[in-house]
């Protein structure tokens, strides 16, 4: 009689991806990506053209986000101007604010292997601050620089981060009559629009971020001088 022989299935292992998008703007929020999927995908991701959103046009980061998204098990975490600001105003930084974020993806997905684009340049300490909060065992930490650059799960984390940071600057834009510009500090247009609309359409701005507050001291340093 023929022995039956029971068939163990192979353990898929499974890798997630983790970055952000609009850590610096004074406007509008942070995003988080993260993306996951089986380590044998990885190749099939990089023949896509998938890579670091800063090496993208932005016309194809928005198909590549179409791919990633039909093609893997992904996260969006947006952290709004308001979260930042109670953050820093109870002595949570941005960095530890994405420690924060990062396990809680980890926790979310259980993958096999995470990797992060560290944003910190202390990365033992910064990689602690994500452990600490993980209620998983089985998941290897991976935490570097230029981890975007590196690992192509973190590139489609960084393409899928970077379009809804995009869309939601979008939204912004259609409720404002005027120019905001990209947000972040170095853009003339952010500026311009900051120095005359700084005490105006509360929620959008960062108001623990010193560009911000450069600004309304400026204006309030000016209105004392009128006065006089």
């Amino acid at each position: 009689m023929a022995k039956e022989k029971s068939k163990q299935k192979e353990k898929i292992e499974k890798i997630l991806g983790i970055d952000d998008s609009g850590r610096g703007p004074v406007i509008g929020p942070m995003v988080m990506g993260g993306v996951m999927i089986p380590t044998f995908m990885q190749e099939k991701f990089k023949e896509m053209g998938i890579k670091d959103s800063k090496k993208v046009f932005p016309s194809t980061r928005v198909r590549l986000a179409e791919f990633i998204r039909a093609n893997s098990e992904f996260s969006i975490i947006r952290v709004w101007p308001y979260e930042i600001d109670f953050g820093d105003h109870v002595g949570i930084n941005l960095n530890k604010l994405e420690a924060i974020k990062a396990a809680q993806m980890i926790n979310e997905f259980q993958p096999d292997i995470a990797v992060i684009d560290c944003p910190s340049p202390n990365i033992p300490k910064w990689q602690a601050e994500v452990e600490n909060r993980l209620q998983t065992t089985k998941t290897k930490l991976v935490v570097e620089h230029k981890a975007d650059v590196n690992h192509v799960t973190v590139a489609a984390a960084s393409i899928i981060a970077k379009v809804v940071r995009d869309g939601e600057i979008a939204k912004i834009q259609s409720q404002i009559p005027v120019p905001i510009g990209s947000g972040y500090t170095s853009d003339v247009i952010t500026r311009k629009f900051l120095e005359d609309n700084w005490d105006k359409y509360k929620g959008i701005f960062r108001e623990k971020w010193q560009t911000w507050k450069d600004f309304k001291n400026k204006k309030q340093q000016k209105k004392l001088f009128d006065f006089e």
